[in-house]
This record gives structure tokens, sequence and C-alpha cells, in this order.
């Protein structure tokens, strides 16, 4: 199993002390730095500005929305991203939400899995340097009657065949992604859960498209803190966590809340959804059941979190993506530090 970070996003006040924690990731060895994007920071920035000032770490858009850019626009960014980094990029794709998708960019958030499948295949075929087109439902390239022809990327990428990621949480969007795409994006993963919730449907995927899962990155984004009081710890990650079950989509199409039902938490998400929606986010907070957190975080001393790590590679994930939390920097770097120390205890490094 390999580490890496997420960053998330942006202009959160704290993007000096972000440079800091991926050029520490960069020293310790860590394998993937990821930055993200909804409607505030984009992530190709990010990463080029990351990627200037570390050596070896490879850095990834978790994710880049595909509402928001035509499949050929992301295709340039992703052959400028590699050629400019020599083959350091990672490009994860994601449909975001209804909310952002209508609202922001507006664009309809319709049939999220043909427009992904679509979307990944006009990537592919532009990142191959041939002369593009495309006949489907979402995107036609040429578009038919104009002046448009079938032109090729001008860029020459490190590599031909960049390592494609799709994040994922239903179902149906697991299995796509295992039969489309080099690894999967996952939030909020529960290693006892994880076979059941993630894997078991990814795997179908896999042998749909006649392939194993031999060489599929499983990356889950897991929050680490590092300190004695677990429960002081687990508090930390309240509001973050009633954020995404109670508030991240609608009544209707919230995936975060899908998920944590299909963790056994279903009257405890219905609650934490009825406060955040009604306005309490105090209470939604308090709603979140401590062992929710407790099992989609790495929380304590070293020795507890490299249970937990040898946990999660045991369930099977191969890059477990640490977001290192702190209130100063050199809580962050300390919690980085210690995901490596963690690793080598369980025997994983």
């Amino acid at each position: 199993m390999r580490l890496g970070i997420n960053l998330g996003y942006w202009g959160a006040g704290m993007d000096a002390d972000n440079l800091a924690v991926a050029q520490e990731a960069d020293r310790l060895g860590y394998d993937v730095c990821w930055a993200a994007e909804a409607y505030g920071s984009d992530a190709p920035t990010v990463l080029a500005w990351v990627a200037a000032q570390t050596e070896r770490i490879d850095v990834g858009s978790a994710i880049m929305q595909i509402p928001a850019r035509q499949p050929a626009m992301t295709a340039m960014t992703a052959a400028t991203l590699d050629s400019l980094t020599k083959g350091r990029f990672r490009l994860g794709l994601g449909v975001s939400g209804p909310q952002v998708s209508e609202g922001w960019y507006g664009v309809k958030f319709d049939k999220p899995l043909a427009r992904t499948r679509e979307y990944v295949e006009i990537v592919r075929k532009a990142m191959t340097r041939e002369r593009l087109s495309y006949d489907g439902e979402h995107w036609t390239l040429p578009l038919p009657g104009g002046p448009g022809k079938p032109i090729k990327l001008t860029v020459h990428p490190e590599r031909e065949h960049i390592p494609l990621y799709i994040a994922a949480i239903g179902p149906k969007n697991l299995e796509q992604t295992g039969e489309i795409a080099d690894g999967a994006l996952l939030i909020f993963p529960a290693a006892e859960h994880l076979e059941a919730t993630a894997l078991t449907h990814i795997r179908a995927g896999r042998e749909k498209a006649g392939l194993t899962m031999e060489g599929f990155d499983v990356c889950p984004t897991v929050p680490l803190a590092l300190g004695e009081d677990v429960s002081a710890l687990a508090d930390m990650f309240r509001p973050y966590t009633a954020l995404y079950v109670g508030g991240m989509g609608s009544r209707k199409q919230n995936f975060y809340n899908q998920l944590a039902q299909r963790m056994g938490y279903e009257k405890e998400a219905a609650e934490i959804q009825d406060k955040y929606l009604a306005g309490d986010k105090n209470g939604a907070a308090e709603a979140v059941p401590h062992s929710l957190i407790d099992s989609t975080t790495l929380l304590g001393p070293v020795a507890r979190i490299a249970d937990g790590m040898r946990a999660y590679a045991e369930a099977g994930v191969t890059t477990l993506t640490l977001a290192p939390a702190g209130f100063t920097l050199d809580e962050r770097i300390a919690a980085l530090r210690a995901g490596t120390e963690a690793m080598e205890l369980a025997g994983l490094a």
C-alpha cells in the first residue's frame, strides 16, 4: 500500500501551509499529492504550482469536474500537465453534484453514468493524438453541418496513457469505474465495509471488461489526526462529516448520505440531514455517531493509526490518501510524519 496526501480546496486560509505540506510529503516519499475543486479554486492551477515546487511526488486532480470542461479541454490540460511534470500527473474526474453542476456550471445533471463514459472515451482518444471524431449521445465531434473538422492534439504528453481515476460512491458508478478507469477515488471509506460498499462493485466492472483488480488503484481519502484523546480528535471532524452527510446535495440526491445508510447508519443519516437542511448545523454535527467518524478516519497515537492502516491494506486499499489535520502547520506536518511512522510500524512500508 502506498501513501498519498489530499490538500483539499485551495483558498481556505491554509494555502502557504498546503505548499509546505506537499513539499514535506515529497521529502518523506509520499506517492501522490491530490488537489480538489468545487466552485472556488481550480485543481489544475494548484497542481501546476505544487509540481513546480516539488521534485518526485505525483500530482493528481481529485477531482476535475466533468461539467466544468469540455472533454477535449481536459485532454489538453492533462497532456500539458503531464508534459510539464515529466510524467507526474494523474487525472481524476467526477460529475460533481446536481447543485454545483446546474447552479454553478449551468449543465443539467442528467445521465451521469453515460456522460462519464463518453467523456472518458473522448479524453482517451484525444490523448492518442489521432484526429478526434466522436458520435455519442452527449458529444458529437466535429459538429455536423458546420466548418468543424477532425483535428488532433498538438502537445506531446510524456505518456499517451495518463492514469485516469474516477470519483465514485454509488454502486453503478463504482462498477462503471472498474470497467473504464485505472483507479477509484473514494471518500468516507470504512475498512470493515469497503468490500460491500465499493470493491464488490468495482470488481464486477473489471470482470465485465475482462480485467482483474491487478493494477487497479483503490484510492480512498482518509483524514488523519495525531494525539492521545481519540474522542476529542473525532469531534474535529463532526462539522466535516455533517456537511457531507447532511448538506452535500439535495434531500433526494445526496450520495454521501446514501453511503452512510449503506454502512448501517440509516436512522442517523436521516437525522443529520434533517437537522442540516433545517439550518441546525451544530445539531447535525452532534448527531454524527462517533463510530462513523472513527471508522472513516485515522485518529490517535501512531500505534493506533498503524492498526487502522493495516486494516485498510487488508481490505484492499492500494493507495491510502491522507488528509493530515491540525490547527497549525506544525501539527499538520507532525500528522504527515506520523503517517510514514505508522506505515513502518504496520509493516507496510
